[in-house]
């Protein structure tokens, strides 16, 4: 019998996005229920009643929460293809510790460019330009963060890639001008066809922070 699969996402949150990307390398069939953040589906409060928070996957009524907790699972469970990580033990590690950076300071550094302004958004921009440096020398020469293939540390990241456009326009400033490689990167990573179909589209993401911050009233 097969698996029956839920994922409970939000369209473009970079955190469900890395589930659609998993997923994808593994080929498995799931049904993807976009919740509303204002009026949460008694499913999601079911399924995660700790933070109320997507993502949530469900495999045959068993939910997972947590994004980088989901991905691991998706590894394993789905072992068969395209692993996400190395068979060492060290080197499973320092991807777990390099996503963990990643949930702990791209996006609250990015938040802080599109939420702030003045002196608090230059901080937070050379902040988050010194974070993309230290990925940039975690990756060096290699194609990608997993080596040869997309790995654990690239799923986690690359969800983030679309929102690029948002924290650049904030921000007055160029990824590209400022970390090469990290652009690189992520010009490779979307050639895959599971991180392109899976990730946002970047002048929708900037269109949507536009509202959600007149929502806020944040000018």
């Amino acid at each position: 019998m097969a698996d029956k699969v839920i994922l409970l996402d939000s369209g473009y949150s970079p955190f469900g996005m890395r589930g659609r990307i998993a997923l994808a390398e593994k080929g498995v069939h799931y049904e993807y229920k976009d919740e509303n953040l204002q009026e949460k589906s008694p499913l999601l409060l079911k399924s995660n009643p700790v933070h109320k928070k997507i993502p949530v996957l469900i495999r045959n009524g068993k939910p997972i929460c947590e994004s980088l907790i989901i991905i691991q699972y998706i590894d394993e469970v789905w072992n068969g293809k395209s692993p996400l990580f190395s068979q060492d033990p060290y080197e499973r590690a320092k991807a777990r510790f390099w996503a963990d950076f990643v949930d702990k300071k791209i996006y609250e550094c990015g938040t802080r460019i599109w939420k702030t302004k003045g002196d608090a958004r230059e901080q937070a921009k050379m902040e988050f330009l010194d974070c993309l440096k230290l990925l940039e020398g975690e990756l060096g020469e290699k194609p990608y963060f997993g080596g040869n293939n997309l790995g654990f540390v690239d799923v986690a990241l690359v969800s983030f890639a679309c929102w690029f456009y948002t924290y650049e326009t904030y921000g007055n400033f160029s990824i590209e001008e400022e970390c090469p490689e990290i652009m690189a990167w992520v010009k490779r990573c979307t050639e895959k066809e599971s991180v392109f179909k899976s990730l946002g589209d970047p002048q929708k993401i900037y269109e949507s922070v536009g509202l959600y911050k007149k929502f806020l009233g944040i000018e």
